[in-house]
């Protein structure tokens, strides 16, 4: 097990301000205005945009706003100055951060959602909340941009030659070790992904400091449709996520190409058909192949 990650309190981090607090009601509303944030979870914190007030600063932008109540703990980072109304702060950071890095923290404040409630509002214990240090943000944070995406082009996947392979000759097919959301809390925030039966975002439902599978295989989802994802690092996973452990030497390229062709079977389950193991077992998928064997 790595080294645990190095823990600081938030107020380390960042300035931790009370926003401007105003009614919406008493402001006049303008499309073309400056956002106002509120204590909502949805739209970036966004509840309408408005016109500026005389006399009144907004919070500053390249900041995340914090919602000490309402819909507790729902954080966002905010490019531009805002208003904002009651039991809103901001985090002004004290050292340079990039969008990915903010983006990052605002992920760790809202995993401590679980400690409030709509009678324990985040006000006072906002500025000991513990989170990453910024010397100990993970590598794949700052993953760089894709600066010349490539074009809409359409290419013709030449598959005549291709034969179909039993899954389970490919792969040991197996459970996960279930773990509760409670008890990763208890971990706390960290850099290991805690994998899901959604079938969005590489299955990722949060990151902790624990961890119960080893990467380099892929993951599918046996609560419906048989979602497939690879996960290039160690995890933990929820119920009803199965392992496809290579038995041969995969790269990520491989395995990114290998998690397409299993979606392809997605066809075969719903929600009264899943995708068990059992069924997994009995799938033929059609691959590049040489001389009998997949190339």
């Amino acid at each position: 097990m790595d080294d645990i990650m190095k823990t600081v309190p938030l107020c380390k981090i960042f300035d931790i301000k009370y926003g401007v607090n105003l009614e919406l009601s008493n402001i006049e509303q303008n499309k073309n205005g400056i956002p106002f944030v509120s204590r909502t979870g949805n739209n970036n914190g966004v509840s309408a945009n408005v016109s500026l007030i005389e006399g009144v600063e907004p919070n500053p932008g390249n900041t995340i706003s914090v919602a000490g109540g309402g819909s507790v703990m729902s954080s966002f980072l905010q490019k531009k100055p805002y208003y904002s109304g009651r039991d809103l702060y901001y985090l002004k950071p004290k050292t340079k951060l990039t969008d990915n890095e903010m983006l990052y923290y605002c992920m760790c404040l809202r995993a401590n959602k679980y400690r409030y409630s709509y009678g324990r509002q985040a006000n006072k214990t906002l500025d000991t909340l513990l989170v990453p240090s910024w010397d100990n943000i993970p590598d794949w944070v700052n993953i760089a941009e894709v600066k010349n995406p490539i074009k809409n082009e359409v290419f013709e996947l030449k598959t005549k030659q291709w034969q179909y392979f039993k899954l389970v000759k490919l792969f040991e097919i197996t459970g996960s070790q279930t773990i509760s959301i409670w008890e990763l809390e208890e971990y706390g925030v960290g850099k290991y992904p805690y994998i899901t039966t959604q079938a969005t975002n590489n299955g990722v439902g949060g990151f902790y400091d624990f961890y119960t599978e080893e990467g380099g295989c892929l993951t599918v989802d046996s609560a419906v449709i048989g979602y497939c994802s690879y996960q290039k690092d160690n995890f933990s996973a929820s119920d009803h996520v199965e392992k496809l452990i290579p038995k041969f030497r995969m790269n990520k390229y491989t395995a990114l190409f290998l998690t397409t062709i299993v979606n392809l079977e997605q066809y075969r389950y719903n929600y009264g058909r899943k995708c068990s193991q059992t069924r997994m077992k009995e799938i033929n998928i059609k691959l590049p192949a040489n001389n009998g064997n997949p190339d």
